[in-house]
């Protein structure tokens, strides 16, 4: 059954378009949310993302709220569509979510990546986040980037360590153990 909001004009006015060799990242679509809630259910997924499924209200949201980030901020995420199947794969992009956490995060640019584990080990999640660093540096050069990834998420750190995150803290979040992280930046005279 269609959605009833599939009909509606999609909102890419709001989300620049960026290309990869593999990918496309674009705006959220109301087309991505059977995908997106079937990430959002699948254990494999969501055990580093507070372990916990998702309903597709709980996912709406999350949309809504991915594309609220680029209405107030001018940046947020894009869906990562995989361009030889068009198939929504995950996300990737900046947050600012105003965590209750120490120490503060609150004022960064938030990274952050998903990719369905169906497609881990491509290379996707270093193709989204380059492009999405790309876009985000020189629109915003003297803003700190930070992201927390659970200690355990091997793959994720060394995504994050492949593109200059370094760990500086570690603390809970909603009573389980996450590493800070935050991105070295380069000197324009260096």
């Amino acid at each position: 059954m269609t959605h009833p909001l599939s009909l509606l004009p999609v909102p890419n006015a709001l989300v620049p378009q960026l290309e990869t060799p593999d990918l496309l990242l674009r705006g959220p679509q109301v087309s991505d949310l059977p995908e997106f809630t079937a990430l959002h259910n699948d254990p494999v997924f969501y055990r580093f993302l507070g372990n916990k499924p998702q309903t597709e209200e709980e996912v709406w949201r999350r949309m809504l709220g991915q594309l609220g980030h680029w209405a107030m901020f001018g940046y947020g995420a894009w869906s990562v569509e995989e361009k030889a199947t068009g198939r929504y794969i995950g996300s990737v992009g900046f947050f600012d979510f105003q965590r209750d956490l120490t120490p503060s995060l609150k004022g960064t640019l938030e990274a952050g990546w998903t990719i369905a584990p169906r497609l881990h080990g491509r290379g996707y999640a270093t193709q989204a986040l380059q492009a999405a660093l790309a876009w985000i540096e020189p629109r915003f050069p003297q803003a700190r980037l930070t992201c927390i990834i659970d200690p355990d998420n091997a793959a994720s750190l060394n995504v994050a360590r492949k593109f200059g995150f370094y760990e500086f803290a570690r603390t809970t979040y909603h009573h389980e153990p996450i590493v800070l992280l935050e991105r070295a930046r380069v000197s324009p005279d260096k």
